[in-house]
């Protein structure tokens, strides 16, 4: 039977315009399968670098913008959320030259990745996590299809806690809308 995953795309207004959700609900699914997860669901935020400073600041302690940030949850059947900057995105993906479609595919893999405990602290679990990255992102037929073409820049991992208040999700702002496409 195969693995059944629930993923919720969250998007500021002005951020839903620019991002195909299929695409990205296909990145996640693709990530979750090929590390071949158990079922479970996850929280996917499209936003901006705004967002994502104030974000990066209260919980990583960094008062910049960035990329991605993944928040790993420690309830049974949820991942996790995933926070992306579509403006950075964009950004990143015009300096490196390919789509913002396939920079998204690659943060969000790399975001459900980090869910999923992988990490790059070391040169070994870099090794790891890349060899994943670039396997999920090839079989995806994505435009980045290793970890050569592109450096994650600036982004974070909340590490899971028992002490802190940050352990559960942290919430969308009102502003953020549901996605069904």
């Amino acid at each position: 039977m195969k693995a059944r995953y629930t993923i919720e795309v969250l998007a500021d207004a002005r951020q839903a315009r620019r991002v195909k959700v299929k695409a990205i609900r296909r990145a996640a699914h693709a990530a979750l399968a090929h590390q071949q997860a158990t079922p479970g669901a996850l929280t996917i935020r499209l936003t901006g670098d705004a967002t994502l400073r104030r974000l990066n600041r209260k919980f990583m302690g960094h008062d910049v913008a960035t990329d991605v940030l993944s928040f790993p949850a420690e309830e049974p059947g949820y991942f996790g959320d995933l926070a992306i900057s579509v403006t950075r995105a964009a950004a990143q993906a015009k300096a490196s030259g390919h789509s913002l479609q396939a920079e998204l595919e690659l943060l969000v893999v790399h975001g459900v990745l980090h869910l999923l405990g992988h990490d790059h602290e070391t040169q070994a679990q870099q090794a790891r996590m890349w060899a994943a990255q670039a396997a999920v992102l090839s079989n995806l037929g994505s435009e980045i299809t290793g970890p050569e073409m592109h450096t994650v820049r600036g982004h974070g991992v909340r590490q899971k806690s028992t002490n802190d208040s940050t352990k559960k999700r942290f919430s969308p702002s009102s502003n953020g809308q549901k996605l069904k496409n």
